[in-house]
């Protein structure tokens, strides 16, 4: 097959597993997409080519808009978007960041195997849903004020560390060191600030999750070493991002954007990917409060790893470095970063919008952890509550192919709608249970049925078109032991 038809596009192979929609009329690059035939016709069910397409006629984007093998319809740009856009000449867009900016995972080693954990399944699911704050609204693991909120959003994971909420070895071990430069607390909103204050340390709701994990396969023996994985390990993978702030930040900006720069926005064929000129004084807002709530999501994550740590110490009567419990790593997928990139032999400075992907540097990149650099930076991939995740690491031709980057999970088949319509969440918990010995406890059955497992593509395609292409490499397998969502 050189074509594939998708109704009102038709797509050609430029080789195996990578499908471009030639550019046409106002597109300003053509799309790629990187899916195998079974994920394109899934990816193609929905209106994620129409996104993609309209994403192509953002200003200042560069070589080709981009659609992950587990992309699926979002908000105005695609889930398992990517774009590269001029950071001098191009736009910064809300819209392909997302509401949940900074939604990420990471991953918590141990030295516990899985016979350590068989028939204490649900002490410890109970242990862990009764200490993590979870559903929608307030509640978190610590309470702030104003003056600590504004610490929080200024310096990250280093305000953990003061705190007593994290030791060094965390910040080596998280995107940016935990810490993203050019934060500008005064950029976000009183509204955003009072979303977000009494949310720090909470996993929320819809599929966000905790869970507790078995490294079940090993793919590269060399780089698991490396990363401290081995089979039949527990981990434990953390999913959330920055709550109410993130989400305020996103409706805020959006809102001013589309205000300001109507001239800009008629010029879009859709408004949610409302986007305002890079060196405008609302872009350099916006990229302030952004990467303030992006420290306000890596102190999230890391007071829920910080209880995770305390709970698996009262469970298993052990303090928790007896067990090891160290950071692999932490990675966003809902992000815009300037970073620097090769266009046309050319370094440029990017405006690197993922949404619903993952930042994917290959070994010897000088932004890799010193710990890292040598193999290539660790990509965590979660599945669904029913099948596998992944650790990647990058690949070699990430840089060149997407900017950087591969796939963020599986990617969902259904609506919530459609979900709860199909699903009935005490009848998934009951057959984890007892088909594949996964503890699932959540605020409601509607969030069950949400997140059913029938509800996600097949993971383990998505992995392996990213292994195949060489953006991201497989490392190891994890599967499920114990799930805790809000």
């Amino acid at each position: 097959m050189t074509t594939y038809d998708a109704g009102e596009f038709t797509l050609e192979k430029v080789r195996e597993y990578v499908w471009e929609m030639p550019q046409e009329g106002d597109m300003r690059v053509p799309a790629r997409v990187l899916a195998s035939e079974e994920l394109l016709d899934e990816i193609s069910d929905d209106l994620s080519l129409q996104q993609l397409k309209n994403t192509t006629h953002l200003p200042g984007i560069q070589q080709y808009a981009l659609a992950m093998p587990d992309a699926h319809q979002g908000y105005g740009f695609p889930v398992g978007g990517v774009a590269g856009i001029d950071a001098e000449t191009g736009v910064i867009s809300p819209g392909a960041v997302g509401y949940d900016i900074n939604c990420g995972v990471r991953m918590l080693k141990t030295n516990l195997t899985y016979s350590d954990i068989q028939g204490r399944e649900e002490q410890l699911v109970d242990a862990l849903f009764e200490a993590i704050p979870s559903g929608l609204g307030g509640g978190g693991v610590v309470q702030t004020d104003v003056d600590t909120l504004e610490e929080v959003l200024t310096r990250g994971v280093e305000w953990a560390l003061d705190e007593g909420y994290a030791v060094e070895d965390d910040l080596a071990h998280c995107e940016d060191e935990g810490v993203r430069p050019g934060a500008d607390p005064d950029a976000v909103s009183k509204k955003a600030k009072d979303r977000g204050r009494q949310q720090l340390g909470s996993l929320g709701s819809g599929n966000h999750f905790l869970e507790v994990q078995r490294v079940t396969d090993v793919y590269r023996e060399d780089v698991a070493e490396s990363f401290g994985l081995s089979e039949d390990q527990i981990v434990v993978l953390i999913h959330c991002g920055s709550r109410g702030l993130g989400h305020q930040v996103c409706t805020d900006y959006l809102r001013d954007i589309e205000q300001a720069h109507q001239g800009l926005l008629e010029q879009l064929p859709d408004k949610e990917l409302a986007a305002a000129p890079a060196g405008s004084h609302l872009a350099e807002a916006y990229y302030g409060a952004m990467n303030a709530a992006i420290n306000f999501a890596w102190v999230n994550r890391q007071l829920i790893m910080h209880r995770t740590r305390e709970v698996f110490a009262d469970v298993f009567d052990r303090d928790w470095r007896d067990m090891e419990m160290e950071l692999l790593y932490d990675v966003a997928h809902n992000i815009a970063k300037k970073e620097t990139h090769t266009i046309e032999g050319q370094d440029r400075e990017l405006f690197v919008h993922r949404k619903g992907a993952t930042r994917a540097f290959p070994a010897g990149h000088p932004e890799i952890p010193a710990a890292y650099r040598d193999v290539g930076q660790p990509v965590i991939i979660p599945g669904s509550m029913g099948a596998g995740s992944y650790v990647l690491r990058g690949g070699e031709h990430s840089m060149a192919e997407t900017f950087g980057s591969t796939a963020h999970g599986a990617g969902r088949l259904m609506s919530r709608t459609e979900a709860k319509n199909t699903y009935w969440g005490e009848d998934v918990q009951d057959d984890l249970r007892d088909q594949e010995q996964i503890y699932v406890k959540a605020e409601s059955g509607a969030t069950v049925a949400e997140e059913a497992p029938g509800v996600y593509k097949d993971v383990d395609e998505v992995v392996r078109i990213s292994d195949e292409l060489g953006i991201g490499d497989r490392v190891a397998r994890t599967f499920p032991v114990c799930n805790i969502k809000g």
